[in-house]
């Protein structure tokens, strides 16, 4: 007998037996027949060793155990899309991109937004490479172990015209039917059931038994593909691909020659997601053409051309019982209403945010009334009016909150300012906690073994006052606290000590300057390099940096005018903390370009347009996304979208091929 011809035979059927039944939702054999055959295949492997295939089907019943999950880098960034929640909305979307594109043709795919955790799986030569969480966009979780455990994943891709290397972007779902099997369950041996079916599916790729894993009904749902020479060039197309491939990409999907057809798709599954089988919130609406999406671009969150439209929320009524108010790390004070507590769209709701004393104000709040709720975009509970027909004539007006509730500090709101703020910067606890817990964050400092519930412990116990003291911490110092055995305190000491490491950009947005989120902070560690240069920046200074406001910039300056903020940035720049931005050395690079904005449209035979536009920043230009007056020149190469050709023409902003620039960088 040819042993690894007769493996190689049985994985080849169990895989076709395993998208038959569940990707086509086709079986062509019985369960009992298929175990056998999964039997017969792992007593082969486990006598035959050297023939081991970490792609085998035999490797889906999971066992592996995945104690820190890794982070990896995402080879192509994993964006968030805009929402939309009216009609009006996708007109607006659609006008805009044809100020970009000109009047052009537009065909734009439907599909369902389904709701459960994102992942990027990666293949190579048609197998099954690496799968990871959308973490912050940047960087995720391996969990490949995890999803080779999902049977509609397939390990090993059918036919041979797929692409050496790609991407492939989905949703990790939990069924509605498993998610109710998994909660009786639980019921019936008297444990507390899951909350929903996101959540759980989410927190299932993070388990660190595969085999736990395996257990659970998780389907994928894959949406869209990305890489270098794909076949096709479009994203129907791509989704027709995907499907041959062995991928389980929904039937629902439609293509729309216009946006009255967008409205029809829509439109349909308004009235008929609810006999899913899984869970939905809205409609995703893609530009078709890939040139297209190409020349539209990207935001710094989003794609220009995509864009999320959420059906209306489910609306429930319950009575207010009281009021707390919640203190950020920023000093801002939020009302929370404390409700009954009602199901809404799959969870128990007890708590919603007022937002702000205006807000009360506007909705004529009072304790005991009778209020609307529903979850802004399905997510976030928020109370969005009072049923005035059940008020009690006794119902108490509310009187929002003078004085900090953690601090006693008196409230202040300055002029245009939505919220009240406790001015306390440096004395209220939830404050100082709020600041050390974002400096800790994924997308900060992102320190591994130090969470928020750690956070303020350490605050509680006297051990941490700021996010310097976070590098005095010592092993023995953090023994005795609640839940800290050994090992938990070497990696929280362990996991600050690679902070060190973490690149300049996010140390700055870690300090949580007001209004410096991650983009900004990003364009100040560009300009500035290091720290010592961005606190002696003026007013005038910071105002001239590509999109920093007066706002920004007003918030930078107070900042570093501080004397506590100073003492703290000293003690990081002794611990070794980043303060100064390391830039990759180029061999090739130069500053011929410097000053010079460049616009690139079109399709490119010389590079791609990401190379075309490293190529413009490594030789010192700046690539903008839209022409203005402040535009040098437009590359342009073929297709190039008419709406840049005459904005370009009419402010008489050269034109020029990628010959041209070529030349251009290669001038003595």
């Amino acid at each position: 007998m040819d042993v690894l011809k007769t493996i190689q035979s049985l994985r080849d059927e169990l895989n076709l037996y395993n998208h038959q039944y569940y990707v086509l939702d086709a079986p062509t054999i019985s369960d009992f027949e298929f175990d056998q055959k999964l039997k017969e295949l792992q007593l082969l492997e486990e006598k035959y060793p050297e023939f081991f295939d970490e792609n085998s089907p035999t490797q889906r019943v999971g066992g592996a155990i995945t104690k820190n999950f890794q982070t990896v880098q995402h080879e192509y960034r994993m964006y968030s899309l805009d929402n939309s929640y009216s009609k009006d909305d996708l007109k607006d979307w659609e006008n805009r991109i044809q100020k970009v594109l000109g009047n052009v043709s537009l065909t734009y795919t439907c599909e369902l937004k389904y709701d459960g955790a994102s992942i990027s799986i990666t293949y190579e030569n048609g197998k099954l490479k690496r799968a990871v969480t959308r973490g912050d966009g940047f960087q995720g979780d391996d969990v490949t172990t995890n999803i080779k455990t999902i049977k509609s994943v397939p390990l090993k891709l059918k036919g041979n015209d797929y692409p050496e290397k790609f991407d492939i972007r989905g949703e990790i779902i939990l069924p509605l039917a498993g998610f109710e099997k998994m909660n009786q369950e639980l019921i019936e041996i008297g444990e507390t059931p899951y909350s929903n079916p996101r959540n759980t599916a989410s927190g299932s790729l993070k388990l660190q038994d595969s085999a736990e894993v395996a257990k659970r009904p998780l389907d994928c749902l894959l949406y869209f593909l990305i890489g270098n020479n794909l076949p096709f060039n479009s994203q129907f197309e791509g989704l027709n691909h995907a499907r041959a491939w062995g991928f389980k990409v929904p039937q629902e999907t439609r293509l729309a020659q216009n946006l009255d057809e967008v409205f029809a798709f829509i439109d349909y599954w308004d009235l008929h997601r609810h006999n899913l089988p899984y869970e939905t919130d809205g409609v995703v609406i893609k530009v078709n053409s890939f040139q297209q999406q190409d020349e539209l671009g990207y935001t710094a969150k989003s794609p220009r051309w995509a864009i999320a439209y959420k059906f209306k929320s489910e609306q429930v009524s319950t009575r207010i019982n009281s009021i707390d108010y919640q203190v950020g790390r920023t000093g801002a004070i939020t009302p929370v209403a404390n409700l009954e507590p009602v199901q809404l769209a799959g969870t128990i709701v007890k708590r919603a945010s007022l937002h702000n004393a205006d807000q009360i104000e506007k909705l004529d709040i009072r304790l005991g009334d009778v209020v609307y709720v529903e979850k802004g975009g399905e997510i976030i509970p928020k109370i969005m009016g009072v049923d005035l027909a059940q008020r009690k004539s006794d119902a108490t007006i509310v009187s929002y909150v003078t004085h900090c509730p953690e601090c006693h500090t008196e409230l202040i709101r300055q002029e245009g300012e939505a919220n009240h703020y406790c001015p306390n910067f440096y004395g209220c606890p939830p404050q100082i906690i709020g600041r050390v817990q974002h400096y800790i964050s994924r997308k900060a400092m992102d320190i591994e073994g130090l969470g928020g519930e750690t956070v303020a412990l350490l605050f509680n116990n006297g051990l941490v006052h700021n996010y310097a003291d976070l590098y005095d911490l010592k092993v023995e110092q953090l023994l005795p606290l609640e839940r800290m055995a050994q090992k938990s305190a070497e990696n929280l000491v362990s996991g600050v000590e690679k902070s060190k490491e973490v690149p300049f950009d996010r140390v700055l947005y870690a300090l949580g300057i007001r209004y410096v989120g991650e983009t900004v902070a990003k364009k100040l560690a560009k300009h500035y390099k290091n720290i010592d240069a961005l606190s002696a920046a003026t007013l005038t200074d910071l105002i001239l940096v590509d999109e920093i406001g007066e706002k920004i910039a007003q918030s930078v300056l107070e900042f570093f005018e501080n004397t506590e903020n100073k003492l703290l940035i000293e003690r990081l720049k002794n611990y070794g903390v980043q303060m100064e931005l390391i830039e990759t050395f180029n061999p090739n690079a130069t500053d011929k370009l410097a000053a010079k904005t460049f616009v690139v449209s079109g399709v490119f035979s010389l590079f791609s347009r990401d190379e075309l536009k490293k190529s413009i920043e490594d030789n010192g230009g700046k690539v903008g996304s839209s022409i203005s007056a402040k535009t040098d020149y437009v590359i342009a190469g073929e297709n190039m979208g008419p709406a840049k050709l005459e904005k370009a023409n009419q402010l008489n902003i050269p034109i020029i091929t990628e010959q041209d620039y070529q030349n251009m960088i290669h001038e003595n």
